[in-house]
């Protein structure tokens, strides 16, 4: 991970930054605290702390929450959606690092 900048304006462009409050991440997410607890409980994702304690989420986070939700609200269990987002999210990567093996050998 490249190192975080200490410009403030840079964090406005960092999807991992913890700016999301539990409140406000429920509010854009359409869904309640409770929702985004039982998604840590099952390792989904695991919120920042602030200094006072409180669970606090990046926009990275917000995204793979959003996704656990749409699966929930088909009717998917919520263990069965955490799984299937954290599979999802590995196999995303993998693709990735496929590509980018595979654009290395083409430029050898």
């Amino acid at each position: 991970m490249p190192p975080r900048s200490s410009r403030p304006a840079d964090k406005f462009d960092d999807d991992d930054y913890p700016a999301y409050t539990m409140g406000r991440a429920a509010e854009m997410l359409g869904t309640t605290p409770a929702f985004l607890r039982a998604l840590g409980e099952h390792r989904l994702i695991t919120p920042l702390r602030s200094e006072g304690g409180h669970r606090r989420y990046s926009r990275y986070q917000l995204r793979i929450a959003a996704r656990a939700r749409e699966l929930v609200d088909s009717g998917t269990p919520i263990e069965a959606a955490c799984r299937i987002v954290i599979l999802e999210d590995q196999l995303e990567e993998a693709q990735r690092i496929n590509e980018e093996l595979r654009t290395r050998g083409a430029t050898s």
